[in-house]
């Protein structure tokens, strides 16, 4: 077994242990002890350094392409929606890329704990290579521009509730003074590594859970 998947392997198995209670919602770095925190870093800085396409924005762009399942996560995003009020509850959370049309939209299923209801969050971005990283052997960073909003109740007491899906479409808020950012650090068919310009980091799985773009 070559060094890279051995690493991968580790790595993956040591996000599944901990994701066996979560139901498939990501796990944050808040929701676990110290140790096991670093752990997780060290893997993934490993796996990092032995990233088999390097240009990802140049010759791995169908890698890209497609639905994405995150695992885990530092962003502070993500811990806000693991820790929601009323009972709701954080469901699996996906990533769909449009490579061609410089697109993505981020989607986290939400639900009551009781199972009153059910819905998502939904935002829309679009996305370009980041000019200071056109030449490489960088070719790994993008720019993120985030659009809308929406929120969305799909059920309520298991009935479907099309008039309130959604219910609320705003701007999404990108950063003051300065664009959103993501190195994309390891890709392959079935995993993807990013770090955020805030040093988030976001791991995920490839996954065809999810309908297409445009549904």
């Amino acid at each position: 077994m070559n060094n890279q998947l051995f690493i991968k392997e580790k790595l993956q198995a040591t996000l599944e242990k901990i994701q066996i209670k979560s139901d498939g919602s990501p796990i944050t770095d808040l929701q676990l002890d110290k140790t096991l925190v670093e752990e997780i870093e060290k893997l993934t800085t490993e796996l990092e350094s032995v990233n088999p396409n390097l240009n990802p924005l140049l010759y791995a762009t169908s890698l890209l392409n497609g639905t994405w399942q995150l695992q885990y996560s530092t962003a502070r995003e993500i811990r806000t929606l693991v820790s929601l009020p009323l009972g709701l509850k954080l469901g699996k959370v996906y990533q769909v890329i449009d490579v061609a049309n410089k697109l993505f939209f981020n989607l986290a299923k939400v639900k009551h704990s009781l199972g009153l209801a059910s819905g998502y969050v939904k935002v829309t971005a679009s996305f370009e290579p980041a000019k200071e990283d056109l030449e490489p052997p960088a070719n790994k960073r993008i720019n993120v521009y985030f659009d809308k909003r929406y929120l969305s109740i799909e059920k309520i007491v298991g009935i479907n509730t099309p008039q309130l899906n959604p219910f609320k479409v705003v701007p999404a808020n990108n950063p003051i003074s300065r664009t959103a950012t993501l190195d994309i650090t390891y890709l392959d068919e079935t995993l993807r590594i990013g770090r955020g310009g805030d040093g988030s980091l976001f791991i995920l799985s490839k996954s065809d859970d999810l309908p297409d773009f445009n549904s």
